[in-house]
């Protein structure tokens, strides 16, 4: 005889579930959106968390932050005011970057097949009009990366639509190059190229170590203490240090090295730091 399906579990039931496998949760009302602020909290009067934009010192109980409130919490998933949404929560939301993975949302059949030939395979999850595909690691979230493709990461919520199918891979650099948004390339003007001054000995005035050695020093450290657009933060880094340095012959393959090697240990490859660097010296003109 065949077995009868089992009814679908309550949001509340899914969401300590999801939960106790570490995976933050948070209600999600009609129209696929978290709930709204409670008075206390509306137009950022709490002082912190507001709709989904920053985290800040805000301890409402409710669940009117939006991906800030997503919880790991049974207590707080389980409290009254809680339970009072899910009461009308049509669906369960989970924040990726704090459950330490990283969503790219294909809306549509066009962005499916684009990532089967552009990215590598990992977990997949049907949702209504297309695929979430999963990955391991976190990164800035971003809309419309290209046409119908969103990230969702740090500080944005995505709908829970079962464990999905396939292996979880790492996040590739192909991922986190969607979010970058170098400016255009410039051509060079037709003009000559203006050459700092050199000091009265004939030597650079940019070749005294302090000045010199103290400018890597920052870039470098600039570099190594991005915490997200980590390719933006090392283009915008090595544009910062070519306006400087790039026209009067004191960068040497040293120099150079210093700064791959700190963007390197961020996660970018080689790749990614010689386009970089060569965009930043076709902007600049060199």
């Amino acid at each position: 005889m065949t077995q009868p399906t089992p009814p679908p579990l309550h949001p509340q039931h899914t969401a300590l579930s999801l939960a106790e496998s570490g995976v933050p949760v948070l209600p999600l009302r009609r129209g696929k959106v978290p709930f709204g602020n409670c008075p206390s909290c509306a137009d950022n009067a709490c002082g912190g968390r507001p709709n989904m934009k920053s985290a800040g010192p805000c301890r409402c109980p409710g669940v009117c932050h939006a991906w800030a409130a997503a919880t790991t919490d049974p207590a707080v998933i389980a409290s009254p005011s809680w339970t009072t949404a899910w009461r009308r929560a049509v669906s369960v939301a989970y924040h990726p970057g704090g459950a330490g993975l990283t969503v790219v949302d294909l809306d549509d059949a066009d962005a499916i097949a684009w990532a089967r030939t552009a990215l590598p395979a990992t977990r997949t999850v049907e949702t209504t009009r297309g695929e979430h595909w999963i990955y391991r690691g976190t990164m800035g979230s971003s809309n419309a990366v290209r046409p119908g493709v969103d990230i969702k990461s740090t500080m944005a919520y995505a709908r829970w639509l079962g464990p999905g199918t396939g292996t979880m891979t790492a996040l590739p650099d192909a991922v986190r190059a969607l979010a970058v948004k170098e400016p255009p390339m410039v051509q060079p003007m037709p003009q000559a190229v203006a050459v700092p001054t050199r000091s009265g000995n004939g030597e650079c005035p940019h070749r005294t170590p302090a000045y010199l050695d103290r400018g890597i020093a920052m870039a470098e450290q600039r570099i190594t203490e991005a915490s997200s657009a980590v390719h933006a933060t090392v283009y915008r880094t090595f544009l910062a240090v070519l306006s400087t340095h790039g026209r009067c012959g004191c960068l040497t393959d040293a120099h150079t090295a210093r700064l791959f090697t700190a963007a390197q240990a961020k996660g970018e490859t080689p790749r990614h730091c010689t386009d970089a660097w060569t965009n930043a010296r076709t902007r600049l003109g060199l």
